[in-house]
């Protein structure tokens, strides 16, 4: 059995495409390269891969469509998005909708290649050990590390790799605080600006997604980092 990431890359731009696809299988993943998000979804429904890498701007369905899509549908696959548009509104945006994370273009290939292995490493560490009886009751709520699953009574809720692992980190750190800069080193590899706003907006997702239980606060220590607490 091969032990190769199965990555699936969403890309119209031919040269981009069909160079990136050439590294990438040179560095041991196993890629299949589609050039549109039609044909991306159309391959999620048939086959599984270990991760997916999609360009925003795409023929036919774009990647935020695409992510949109595939989120509603339940996969929590790990998503990387690609874009050349550099306002932090656009970027917000894919994590608002489910994207793990995101990467301006032009880009290296090793850049790409180190985002790819900490998302994985990261998703693989917050499940390491655990199954699907394994849960963590926060209140109200029972949140599965291994599925990212998070329920609330009868209700049931799908989180992206990258919200249920900050969800773990808030729910098992020590003394109930969440470092700020650790966590954006660990799971972005980097504590500038724009990764601390990417931050925020998975923890402002996790307030809402936690209000059904009014005990729930997540609160912000001011350049510290992140308390979760139940009243």
């Amino acid at each position: 059995m091969s032990n190769k990431i199965k990555l699936l890359y969403l890309e119209d731009d031919a040269l981009l495409g069909e160079v990136t696809t050439d590294m990438l299988t040179r560095d041991g993943f196993a890629v299949k390269w589609v050039t549109n998000g039609v044909e991306g979804l159309e391959i999620t429904n048939d086959e599984s891969f270990d991760i997916v890498v999609a360009d925003i701007m795409m023929p036919k369905l774009d990647g935020y469509t695409f992510l949109k899509t595939l989120r509603d549908s339940g996969n929590d696959i790990p998503i990387i998005l690609l874009s050349a548009r550099v306002l932090t509104e656009d970027v917000l945006k894919g994590f608002e909708i489910g994207a793990d994370d995101y990467i301006r273009k032009p880009f290296s290939i090793e850049e790409l290649i180190a985002r790819i292995h900490r998302i994985l490493r990261n998703s693989s560490t917050a499940s390491s050990g655990l199954n699907e009886k394994n849960t963590i009751s926060i209140g109200e709520y029972e949140y599965s590390p291994h599925s990212y699953k998070l329920k609330h009574k009868e209700e049931s809720f799908n989180l992206s790799p990258r919200a249920g692992e900050i969800l773990y980190l808030l729910a098992t750190s020590k003394d109930n605080l969440l470092p700020r800069k650790e966590t954006l080193i660990n799971l972005w590899g980097d504590d500038n600006f724009f990764n601390g706003r990417s931050l925020d907006v998975f923890i402002s997702k996790l307030r809402k997604q936690l209000s059904r239980d009014p005990r729930i606060s997540i609160i912000n220590i001011r350049a510290t980092g992140y308390r979760l607490v139940i009243s």
